[in-house]
């Protein structure tokens, strides 16, 4: 029998509670700054909309020394009535637990989800610790669609800054649609709504979790692993991410190996699904959309073209391994603009995903290497795109993004062709 992840404190915690309907998995690491809100968020949304279900909270921590833990022990909704919630039928339960294995979200995942599988709970659903909007709404958002609505997977759809994002808009959103054709907008957002089977699927990868996915990748694997199954999904409007945002030029180079790897590892397993898919389609969506406020995003333009400049510079010598010639000369080209005149065309910088993934699939060179060198002209791409939405309203953002996801689903067919090539 495999060695439980769980101690043995959690694991007499986990028979004195027998079952559970709901899990709320938070996993943590030095949040004591915003912990408190969200586990009071979770407690009012479980106690106002699951009041019939037993629901339990499990804190999956990765070694917090800021005081964390105690946080999450000590804090409770002190007066429900305050926020229109009648006492509820069952309490609500708090497990708080380290979590063992590879640092990272992914094995803190792992707990929550074996904690889940032991209680039996019908649905489960993970948020992020250093939310700072998070309401008892999101929680309804999150399980309805799975407690009333027989879905697997509820990815969480978000008003966001039109320059907050833009790995997942650029690469992960577009990427993954034209891959597996399902419109999931956020596929790493970090707060997601599961299953019962679906959370069982989960677990028998038990491989995955010594994997750099247990450190970086879990989001996009949790999404794509849902889609490449079979497994009903759909996505849930929460509003507006409030969280510590960064400016979207400023060190990202370990944040691209670990996102754009995550991607192309799981497009090397599903090969068999995504080489059917020749169109996308739209996912069901549950909740209000509204407009909201979002905070600022601060950029720096000239640093991010400085890159892409510095990268044309530094990294010719790698990039002729395995871009064509006629990208290179379309690059070389770009470097010559001036900051505010800057610009990257969607079709230039989609041929160049997709050449970095037949690059990755065949191994030209080390993945590591041709991962680190996408950095600069993500760059490049992203200061062409605050270039020309300067004045661009949220709607006329999302338009442009669409238009990119398009470029993609209309270039698949020639990365099919090429990646078959290499299979032959």
């Amino acid at each position: 029998m495999p060695r439980s992840i769980l101690s043995k404190e959690t694991k007499k915690r986990v028979k004195e509670y027998k079952n559970a309907d709901i899990v709320v998995g938070i996993p943590s690491y030095n949040n004591s700054r915003t912990i408190a809100h969200v586990i009071k968020a979770v407690s009012a949304g479980l106690a106002k909309h699951f009041a019939q279900y037993r629901c339990v909270i499990v804190n999956s921590d990765g070694g917090s020394n800021d005081g964390t833990l105690d946080i999450v022990k000590d804090t409770v909704v002190e007066d429900f009535s305050a926020i229109l919630i009648e006492h509820p039928r069952y309490p609500v339960h708090k497990i708080v637990t380290p979590y063992h294995g590879i640092p990272g979200k992914g094995s803190a995942f792992h707990t929550i989800f074996e904690i889940a599988s032991r209680l039996e709970a019908k649905a489960c659903a993970v948020v992020d610790s250093d939310l700072r909007n998070i309401t008892p709404e999101w929680v309804e958002g999150l399980l309805e669609p799975v407690v009333s609505h027989g879905f697997d997977f509820v990815a969480p759809l978000y008003q966001r800054h039109k320059y907050d994002g833009t790995i997942t808009n650029s690469i992960v959103y577009p990427l993954t649609r034209a891959l597996y054709g399902k419109r999931i907008r956020q596929p790493i957002g970090g707060e997601f709504g599961i299953s019962k089977n679906l959370v069982s699927h989960f677990l028998k990868d038990k491989e995955i979790y010594t994997t750099d996915v247990a450190r970086f990748g879990i989001d996009i694997w949790m999404t794509t692993t849902a889609v490449a199954s079979g497994f009903k999904v759909c996505q849930s409007f929460l509003g507006a991410k409030i969280h510590d945002h960064k400016d979207p030029g400023a060190d990202l180079s370990s944040m691209m190996v670990q996102v754009a790897g995550s991607v192309f590892n799981l497009m090397e397993r599903y090969y068999a699904i995504w080489a059917r898919v020749t169109h996308s389609d739209a996912v069901p969506e549950f909740g209000f959309k509204f407009e909201v406020s979002t905070d600022p995003v601060k950029v720096n333009l000239e640093r991010m073209v400085e890159g892409f400049n510095q990268g044309i510079s530094d990294l010719s010598t790698v990039w002729e391994k395995f871009l064509s010639p006629d990208v290179l000369t379309q690059l070389r080209k770009l470097a010559k603009s001036n900051i505010l005149e800057f610009r990257f065309p969607k079709k230039l910088w989609v041929r160049i995903i997709y050449e970095f993934a037949l690059a990755y699939h065949k191994s030209v060179i080390s993945r590591h290497h041709i991962l680190g060198s996408l950095t600069p002209l993500y760059l490049g791409r992203t200061a062409a795109f605050v270039n020309e939405n300067l004045e661009s309203t949220s709607v006329e953002v999302e338009n442009e993004i669409e238009r990119l996801c398009l470029e993609f689903e209309k270039q698949k067919p020639y990365f099919l062709s090429h990646f078959e090539k290499e299979r032959l």
